[in-house]
């Protein structure tokens, strides 16, 4: 049995005063604009919808939880690196984006989507360097792996694992492909891992809480002042 069976839209959130107050298990999904991270949520749960896609990058401008179970949650991250979104808008997010990912105690991992044929961009390595700190694992995607050919995706895969054994070494990756259902299994495997389980437990009722977002005191330094 799947752990994204029951997987369901819970909240959704643009402010970090609202993030949702439990005990439970977070899973984000960050990317550039257009990295394909919706469709990937949508096709690990097998739900045609259930994270919006959509051919204008930049839609994604809040963070979005979907339950899979009672206290597992993926929270889908705003897209970054779009340039026409207005500067207030893109401020905003920098800020929601790095302060989530720096201080949310229920976050045990990230999943950072990358186009294949362009991956490891400034700005994904910005999301990398703000997140090592926290020491918790990234799982790379390197979606849209259909697009090349088999033997000029391994090669893109080779030398992205070879940077991250060498910069970033709690990462990991793998080539992925909506569109073929490629690496579905794997990443499957490393968020069942993430969780400890390999099943998730029913749902139940899905209130919705607010609470204020606790500092961590893991937090070396502001960075506001990055743009995404």
């Amino acid at each position: 049995m799947s752990i994204f069976q029951h997987t369901a839209f819970y909240t959704t959130v643009n402010h970090l005063r609202d993030l949702p107050s439990f005990d439970g298990i977070e899973i984000a999904f960050a990317g550039r604009s257009n990295a394909g991270k919706s469709s990937a949520i949508n096709t690990l749960t097998n739900r045609g919808r259930l994270a919006f896609t959509s051919k204008t990058p930049g839609r994604t401008q809040h963070i979005n939880y979907f339950k899979l179970g009672i206290g597992y949650f993926l929270v889908d991250l705003p897209g970054y690196g779009y340039a026409k979104v207005p500067p207030e808008i893109r401020q905003h997010w920098e800020h929601l984006l790095s302060t989530y990912l720096q201080t949310r105690e229920s976050l045990h991992g990230m999943v950072l989507i990358m186009d294949v044929r362009h991956p490891l961009t400034p700005l994904d390595k910005r999301m990398l360097e703000w997140f090592a700190f926290t020491e918790k694992p990234v799982h790379i995607l390197l979606t849209k792996a259909d697009k090349l050919s088999r033997q000029q995706a391994m090669v893109t895969l080779q030398s992205v694992l070879t940077l991250l054994r060498e910069t970033y070494p709690q990462c990991s990756a793998q080539l992925f492909s909506s569109k073929e259902k490629q690496g579905v299994e794997e990443a499957t495997a490393v968020i069942s891992h993430w969780f400890g389980l390999n099943t998730i437990p029913a749902q139940e009722p899905n209130p919705v809480s607010e609470s204020k977002l606790k500092k961590s005191p893991r937090i070396r330094k502001k960075l506001g002042d990055k743009t995404l």
